[in-house]
Parts: C-alpha cells; structure tokens; sequence
C-alpha cells in the first residue's frame, strides 16, 4: 500500500485528513521535538480503532510538522549508513536487475525498510541490518520453502521473507521470486 493509499483509507475510516490529526495531536500536546510513536499510536487506536500501519502513516505526518522529512534518496542512503554499507553495492546490483523487470519499478523508504513498487503496487521490501539483507516479497498462494519462508510477524506487507547473509544469495532464484511477485502485482 503507498502513502496515499494509507491516507486515502484513513479518510475513509475516520472521516478525517493530514490537517485535522496534527491539529489535533497539538491540542493533546503530542507535537514535540523527538516524539516517540508509541503514545501516538495508542491514541490513534484508542480514539479510531486504527492499525499500527494507518497510524505510522499518521505519526509520520505528525513528525514531518516537528521535524521536515528527508527525501526518498536521504532516506533511501540511511537504509546503508553505518555498518550496513556492507549491503550497499549488492543492492545496487539487484536493484539494477529488478529495474530490468520494467520501466514502472520505483523504490520508496521508510524510515526502517524499503519498498519495491511497481506502479503504485509493493510487490517486496527489503530491511537491512549489518549481518543480514532481508528480502520479503509478496507472493500470495505460494507455499513456503526452507529458503522463502513464511512472512509472519516480520511484516504484513508480504507473504514471505528470504534471510540475506551473503551477498551471492542474491541469486537468480531470488530473481525469480521477485520477478513473479513483479507480475503478479499488475
């Protein structure tokens, strides 16, 4: 789901747009530098009954008014700052492979992952840490494999993750995964 998405149905769900959550979370005394999300995100549930995701997507609109939000290749260069850069030239490289699927791959960030975008459709995602790149990648009716394994908990924006400690796992086996989720997200 895009970041319009998100806030098209929080419109929808609640009847309320960007403008009136940060004026009401300024009311409540929520707009401070170096605010957390987890007060606002039990204040979003408690008062909407919304979902982590739709509230991230409101704290981060919030947060933009304390502090102005980096742009998508700001954001997209903290994925490999520090002691994750050891992920920077292999993502490059399959990110240059993934392009090849067609001329409608975007990425966009958020502040912990990357999104794979076809369009405006998340078909992947990718989370770096220092020892590890993981891929997950939305294949729905696919069954896992002791490699592509179940999503779970680790994020409901796909189906399944794949578990990067080497860069040479990111293969042509991956390749096909993502191509196929690519497709399936026309």
């Amino acid at each position: 789901m895009t970041f319009q998405a998100y806030w098209d149905s929080i419109m929808a769900k609640t009847g309320k747009g960007p403008d009136d959550f940060i004026a009401m979370a300024r009311q409540k005394g929520l707009l401070v530098e170096g605010m957390k999300a987890t007060p606002i995100l039990a204040w979003l549930k408690e008062d909407f009954g919304l979902g982590s995701g739709h509230a991230m997507a409101i704290f981060g609109a919030l947060k933009d008014t304390v502090q102005p939000r980096s742009t998508n290749e700001e954001r997209i260069a903290l994925r490999f700052a520090g002691g994750k850069s050891v992920w920077q030239n292999p993502w490059d490289k399959l990110l240059a492979r993934i392009r090849e699927f067609g001329p409608d791959v975007s990425v966009e960030s958020t502040d912990t992952y990357l999104s794979l975008l076809r369009g405006r459709r998340k078909f992947a995602v990718v989370y770096t840490v220092t020892a590890r790149m993981d891929v997950g990648i939305k294949l729905t009716g696919v069954e896992p494999t002791v490699r592509l394994t179940p999503a779970g908990t680790w994020n409901t924006m796909v189906t399944h993750r794949v578990r990067i400690s080497d860069a040479s796992e990111l293969d042509a086996e991956l390749l096909a995964w993502l191509r196929q989720a690519y497709d399936l997200a026309a």
